[in-house]
């Protein structure tokens, strides 16, 4: 390949490597106890690289409120509603009972009040978000490609409504590269009650190197199952044995320089190496002071465990994870947003569950000058209906149609709201915008163009924000 330098960018030329075998390059960088593949002459995928733009922000923290929350019952203030409640009206739908021109209206249930300098309505579901709106710009007219769980799901993480794609941490730390030795750069937090529908298709690093994938933390204990060393092992020992497992799987490696999984498993055992004397520290929120704990309800049992979460992304923030990933709703419709059946009962608990978490990790990050640099995303895979689903009860149906999410910090311009949907909120109807405009505008301010930001894989290009390409949203930007 004669031309192969002057015409393959970077990322190509990696790729043409073999982009799983420079995985091994990342052992290097985290294994200064060894001398495991310091003879490796390759690029590194995770090394730290000079952002495409001027960067607003350096971490991502992505608050899913898994299942779907209600727009019209959180954040999206609909006052023609409540005269409206029991009432069958003309109204387009469209969500897991299929396509309907009528329904029932369910009035919202919830009084809504006007917060901060911006006068912002919010829900009483949310009291301490609300003390928060002046830090926030709220994304009403936000609209997505399925109105089905699973596929939705992969749309808000990867972009795509396929599985297989690599996900929104996952090309932000290929973009980037992490800026951490001794953690990874993007790590995910499950609900207790277990994890979303697909499971680990929504933190995959898909076609990419598989070094780039998330990985699940919990906020107690181990913060990775099997971490620590075990039949008494000291660290001198381990090392040796990492060393002699570390020469047999390079030797059986050699041939086999496209298997991404390999090489990702050898620079796994590096990285849990130095975890082990990393992450304990890391998660150890149980010796934060007591009024931080305070602040995010560790002290309150119901948000205790969401509490836990947001203040361990707060310190995986200020340890330069890249990338965090905190979901709210389990397994099934019972632990999640899903309200088909009671919407009284479900959005009660999980805003309470939330609620002060969230509010404490914008306070926190504020007052220790974190916000600035650290951009928190709010929201589910989509909203939910103006009307029931079902012939009696408040349940409402997926509504991919018009939903919102907020954004805060990161150099989002704060207390504005953009977009709309219709009265009843069944439609954005100004300012549309898609999952990725969503996805270009976290891009954007963490300094990648979203439109150059490409991998080369099957003969194309790819982009998270899809071939079209997307602008981010400019007028929520500061």
């Amino acid at each position: 390949m004669p031309d192969f330098c002057n015409r393959v960018r970077r990322r190509e030329f990696i790729h043409q490597l073999g982009g799983g075998f420079t995985s091994l390059a990342l052992a290097g960088m985290l294994s200064r106890d060894g001398a495991f593949a310091d003879d490796l002459d390759f690029p590194n995928p995770l090394a730290p690289q000079e952002p495409q733009l001027p960067a607003k922000a350096k971490a991502v923290i992505f608050l899913f409120m898994y299942g779907g929350p209600s727009h019209v019952d959180t954040f999206d203030y609909k006052p023609k509603l409540y005269p409206l409640d029991g009432k069958t009206i003309p109204v387009k739908t469209f969500g897991r009972g299929g396509k309907k021109n009528e329904g029932r209206v369910v009035g919202p249930k919830w009084d809504f009040k006007q917060y901060g300098e911006s006068g912002k309505h919010v829900s009483s579901l949310f009291p301490h978000v609300g003390e928060c709106v002046d830090d926030i710009a709220f994304l009403h007219s936000m609209t997505a490609d399925s109105p089905i769980h699973g596929s939705a799901m992969l749309m808000m993480n990867s972009g795509s409504l396929i599985s297989g794609r690599p996900s929104l941490g996952s090309w932000l730390n290929y973009g980037l590269g992490s800026m951490n030795e001794n953690l990874p750069g993007y790590v995910v937090m499950l609900d207790k009650t277990g994890g979303p529908i697909s499971g680990a298709k929504n933190w995959t690093s898909g076609f990419m190197p598989a070094s780039y994938q998330g990985v699940v933390f919990r906020s107690q204990g181990s913060p990775i199952l099997n971490l620590s060393n075990q039949h008494g092992m000291d660290r001198v020992q381990q090392r040796s044995l990492l060393d002699f497992v570390g020469d047999i799987n390079r030797g059986h490696l050699k041939g086999r320089e496209h298997n991404s999984d390999l090489a990702a498993r050898i620079a796994s055992y590096e990285l849990a190496y130095r975890m082990q004397a990393t992450a304990p520290e890391a998660i150890d929120v149980d010796n934060e002071p007591e009024h931080v704990k305070r602040l995010y309800g560790m002290d309150e049992p119901r948000t205790d465990d969401f509490a836990r979460k947001c203040i361990l992304a707060r310190r995986l923030v200020e340890r330069g994870v890249r990338f965090i990933q905190i979901y709210s709703g389990g397994a099934h419709n019972d632990a999640n947003w899903d309200a088909h059946g009671d919407l009284v009962k479900n959005h009660e608990h999980h805003a309470g569950n939330t609620d002060k978490p969230i509010a404490g990790l914008l306070k926190d990050l504020k007052q220790r000058g974190l916000l600035d640099e650290t951009l928190v995303v709010w929201g589910g895979e989509f909203g939910r209906q103006p009307t029931a689903e079902y012939a009696e009860g408040t349940g409402r149906d997926h509504n991919s149609y018009g939903f919102t999410q907020w954004m805060a910090g990161g150099g989002i311009k704060g207390g504005t709201s953009f977009g709309e949907t219709d009265e009843l909120g069944a439609e954005a109807v100004r300012d549309r915008v898609q999952v990725k405009h969503l996805h270009a505008t976290i891009l954007h301010q963490m300094g990648l163009d979203p439109n150059a930001l490409t991998y080369f894989y099957g003969g194309l290009d790819h982009k998270l924000v899809g071939v079209e390409g997307a602008e981010p949203i400019k007028e929520i930007i500061a």
